[in-house]
Protein backbone atom coordinates (compact mmCIF):
# COMPACT_ATOMS: atom_id res chain seq x y z
CA UNK A 1 0.00 0.00 0.00
CA UNK A 2 2.83 2.37 0.91
CA UNK A 3 4.66 1.61 -2.32
CA UNK A 4 1.52 2.20 -4.38
CA UNK A 5 0.94 5.55 -2.67
CA UNK A 6 4.59 6.50 -3.21
CA UNK A 7 4.33 5.59 -6.90
CA UNK A 8 1.05 7.49 -7.22
CA UNK A 9 2.60 10.58 -5.61
CA UNK A 10 5.68 10.28 -7.83
CA UNK A 11 3.60 10.10 -11.01
CA UNK A 12 1.43 12.99 -9.86
CA UNK A 13 4.50 15.16 -9.36
CA UNK A 14 6.37 14.06 -12.50
CA UNK A 15 3.70 13.17 -15.05
CA UNK A 16 3.93 16.53 -16.80
CA UNK A 17 7.70 16.10 -17.09
CA UNK A 18 7.30 12.63 -18.60
CA UNK A 19 4.76 13.88 -21.12
CA UNK A 20 6.95 16.80 -22.11
CA UNK A 21 10.13 14.70 -22.41
CA UNK A 22 8.22 12.03 -24.31
CA UNK A 23 6.91 14.58 -26.80
CA UNK A 24 10.41 15.99 -27.30
CA UNK A 25 11.83 12.51 -27.89
CA UNK A 26 9.09 11.49 -30.32
CA UNK A 27 9.52 14.79 -32.15
CA UNK A 28 13.19 13.94 -32.53
CA UNK A 29 12.33 10.50 -33.91
CA UNK A 30 9.97 12.02 -36.48
CA UNK A 31 12.52 14.68 -37.40
CA UNK A 32 15.22 12.04 -37.86
CA UNK A 33 12.96 9.96 -40.10
CA UNK A 34 12.10 13.03 -42.19
CA UNK A 35 15.80 13.86 -42.54
CA UNK A 36 16.22 10.71 -44.61
CA UNK A 37 14.23 12.33 -47.42
CA UNK A 38 16.56 15.33 -47.36
CA UNK A 39 19.64 13.26 -48.21
CA UNK A 40 21.24 13.91 -51.57
CA UNK A 41 21.87 11.09 -54.04
CA UNK A 42 25.60 11.19 -53.23
CA UNK A 43 24.91 10.92 -49.49
CA UNK A 44 22.55 7.99 -50.04
CA UNK A 45 25.14 6.21 -52.16
CA UNK A 46 27.85 6.80 -49.58
CA UNK A 47 25.70 5.41 -46.77
CA UNK A 48 24.67 2.46 -48.98
CA UNK A 49 28.35 1.62 -49.61
CA UNK A 50 29.10 1.83 -45.91
CA UNK A 51 26.18 -0.44 -45.07
CA UNK A 52 27.18 -2.91 -47.79
CA UNK A 53 30.69 -3.16 -46.34
CA UNK A 54 29.27 -3.46 -42.84
CA UNK A 55 26.89 -6.26 -43.82
CA UNK A 56 29.74 -8.11 -45.53
CA UNK A 57 31.95 -7.75 -42.45
CA UNK A 58 29.21 -9.02 -40.15
CA UNK A 59 28.46 -11.95 -42.44
CA UNK A 60 32.15 -12.88 -42.53
CA UNK A 61 32.33 -12.90 -38.74
CA UNK A 62 34.06 -9.57 -38.14
CA UNK A 63 32.15 -9.16 -34.89
CA UNK A 64 32.99 -12.64 -33.60
CA UNK A 65 35.14 -12.52 -30.50
CA UNK A 66 34.69 -8.75 -30.14
CA UNK A 67 32.17 -9.03 -27.30
CA UNK A 68 34.37 -7.71 -24.50
CA UNK A 69 35.63 -4.75 -26.52
CA UNK A 70 32.15 -3.94 -27.82
CA UNK A 71 30.78 -4.16 -24.28
CA UNK A 72 33.31 -1.66 -22.94
CA UNK A 73 32.71 0.71 -25.85
CA UNK A 74 28.91 0.56 -25.55
CA UNK A 75 28.90 0.90 -21.77
CA UNK A 76 31.38 3.78 -21.92
CA UNK A 77 29.23 5.64 -24.43
CA UNK A 78 26.01 5.17 -22.44
CA UNK A 79 27.56 6.03 -19.09
CA UNK A 80 28.94 9.28 -20.53
CA UNK A 81 25.40 10.17 -21.66
CA UNK A 82 24.05 9.51 -18.15
CA UNK A 83 26.92 11.43 -16.55
CA UNK A 84 26.21 14.39 -18.83
CA UNK A 85 22.54 14.36 -17.81
CA UNK A 86 23.60 14.25 -14.13
CA UNK A 87 25.93 17.21 -14.61
CA UNK A 88 23.23 19.19 -16.40
CA UNK A 89 20.77 18.29 -13.66
CA UNK A 90 22.86 19.90 -10.93
CA UNK A 91 23.31 23.08 -12.95
CA UNK A 92 20.75 25.85 -13.10
CA UNK A 93 20.93 26.17 -16.89
CA UNK A 94 20.86 22.43 -17.58
CA UNK A 95 17.14 21.90 -18.20
CA UNK A 96 16.96 23.01 -21.86
CA UNK A 97 20.18 21.13 -22.62
CA UNK A 98 18.67 17.92 -21.24
CA UNK A 99 15.76 18.35 -23.62
CA UNK A 100 18.19 18.86 -26.50
CA UNK A 101 19.92 15.59 -25.61
CA UNK A 102 16.59 13.75 -25.64
CA UNK A 103 15.71 15.32 -28.98
CA UNK A 104 19.07 14.32 -30.48
CA UNK A 105 18.67 10.75 -29.22
CA UNK A 106 15.31 10.61 -30.95
CA UNK A 107 16.83 12.01 -34.14
CA UNK A 108 19.54 9.32 -34.17
CA UNK A 109 17.04 6.51 -33.74
CA UNK A 110 14.54 7.98 -36.20
CA UNK A 111 17.18 8.53 -38.87
CA UNK A 112 18.70 5.07 -38.46
CA UNK A 113 15.41 3.19 -38.60
CA UNK A 114 13.97 5.52 -41.24
CA UNK A 115 16.93 5.03 -43.55
CA UNK A 116 16.96 1.25 -43.12
CA UNK A 117 13.25 0.94 -43.83
CA UNK A 118 13.22 3.51 -46.62
CA UNK A 119 16.17 1.88 -48.40
CA UNK A 120 15.76 -1.83 -47.70
CA UNK A 121 12.00 -2.05 -47.08
CA UNK A 122 10.96 -4.95 -44.81
CA UNK A 123 14.51 -6.34 -44.74
CA UNK A 124 15.71 -3.02 -43.39
CA UNK A 125 12.95 -3.15 -40.80
CA UNK A 126 14.09 -6.65 -39.85
CA UNK A 127 17.67 -5.48 -39.43
CA UNK A 128 16.52 -2.54 -37.32
CA UNK A 129 14.49 -4.91 -35.14
CA UNK A 130 17.52 -7.08 -34.39
CA UNK A 131 20.15 -4.34 -34.10
CA UNK A 132 18.49 -1.11 -32.92
CA UNK A 133 15.38 -2.19 -31.05
CA UNK A 134 16.64 -4.71 -28.40
CA UNK A 135 19.05 -2.41 -26.51
CA UNK A 136 16.84 0.65 -26.94
CA UNK A 137 13.89 -1.13 -25.31
CA UNK A 138 15.84 -0.65 -22.08
CA UNK A 139 18.02 2.33 -22.95
CA UNK A 140 15.24 4.74 -23.95
CA UNK A 141 13.17 4.31 -20.74
CA UNK A 142 16.37 4.65 -18.69
CA UNK A 143 17.30 7.89 -20.45
CA UNK A 144 13.77 9.27 -20.08
CA UNK A 145 13.69 8.48 -16.35
CA UNK A 146 17.12 10.06 -15.89
CA UNK A 147 16.05 13.13 -17.86
CA UNK A 148 12.84 13.59 -15.87
CA UNK A 149 14.68 13.11 -12.58
CA UNK A 150 17.33 15.62 -13.63
CA UNK A 151 14.73 18.16 -14.73
CA UNK A 152 12.77 17.75 -11.49
CA UNK A 153 15.93 18.29 -9.45
CA UNK A 154 16.85 21.36 -11.52
CA UNK A 155 13.41 22.87 -10.91
CA UNK A 156 13.73 22.10 -7.18
CA UNK A 157 17.19 23.67 -7.19
CA UNK A 158 15.93 26.85 -8.85
CA UNK A 159 13.00 27.15 -6.42
CA UNK A 160 15.29 26.54 -3.45
CA UNK A 161 17.96 29.00 -4.48
CA UNK A 162 16.04 31.82 -6.13
CA UNK A 163 12.39 31.67 -5.02
CA UNK A 164 11.53 30.17 -1.65
CA UNK A 165 15.05 29.57 -0.32
CA UNK A 166 13.57 26.88 1.89
CA UNK A 167 14.03 23.16 2.16
CA UNK A 168 17.14 21.01 2.24
CA UNK A 169 18.81 19.91 -0.98
CA UNK A 170 20.56 16.87 0.45
CA UNK A 171 17.65 14.42 0.23
CA UNK A 172 16.53 15.41 -3.30
CA UNK A 173 20.15 15.33 -4.45
CA UNK A 174 20.66 11.84 -3.04
CA UNK A 175 17.46 10.61 -4.71
CA UNK A 176 18.62 12.14 -7.98
CA UNK A 177 22.09 10.63 -7.72
CA UNK A 178 20.66 7.28 -6.62
CA UNK A 179 18.50 7.20 -9.75
CA UNK A 180 21.59 7.82 -11.87
CA UNK A 181 23.52 5.05 -10.14
CA UNK A 182 20.62 2.63 -10.59
CA UNK A 183 20.42 3.60 -14.24
CA UNK A 184 24.13 2.92 -14.64
CA UNK A 185 23.52 -0.63 -13.39
CA UNK A 186 20.79 -1.10 -16.00
CA UNK A 187 23.19 0.16 -18.65
CA UNK A 188 25.36 -2.89 -17.98
CA UNK A 189 22.51 -4.98 -19.35
CA UNK A 190 22.06 -2.62 -22.32
CA UNK A 191 25.74 -2.88 -23.19
CA UNK A 192 25.52 -6.65 -22.86
CA UNK A 193 22.66 -6.77 -25.37
CA UNK A 194 24.61 -4.64 -27.82
CA UNK A 195 27.84 -6.59 -27.40
CA UNK A 196 26.62 -10.20 -27.26
CA UNK A 197 23.02 -10.54 -28.49
CA UNK A 198 22.73 -8.01 -31.32
CA UNK A 199 25.80 -9.28 -33.27
CA UNK A 200 24.40 -12.83 -33.29
CA UNK A 201 21.03 -11.64 -34.54
CA UNK A 202 22.64 -9.33 -37.12
CA UNK A 203 24.73 -12.20 -38.47
CA UNK A 204 21.53 -14.18 -38.87
CA UNK A 205 19.82 -11.58 -41.10
CA UNK A 206 22.79 -10.19 -43.07
CA UNK A 207 22.67 -12.85 -45.84
CA UNK A 208 19.33 -11.43 -46.95
CA UNK A 209 20.68 -7.88 -46.81
CA UNK A 210 23.74 -8.73 -48.89
CA UNK A 211 21.54 -9.65 -51.82
CA UNK A 212 19.83 -6.26 -51.57
CA UNK A 213 22.99 -4.17 -51.16
CA UNK A 214 24.67 -5.98 -54.01
CA UNK A 215 27.76 -6.92 -51.94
Amino acid sequence: MLKSRTLELYMKEHLSFYIFVGVVFVTGVVFGAVMVNALSIEQREEIARYLGNFFSSVHQGALDGEGAGSFREAFGMHIKWILLIWLLGISVIGLPLILILDFLKGVLIGFTVGYMVGTLSWKGLLFALVSVVPPNLVLIPVLLVCSVTAMAFTVHLVKNRFISRQGALYEPFMRFTGTMVGSAVLLVGVAGLEAYLSPVMMKWVTPMLLTVSGS
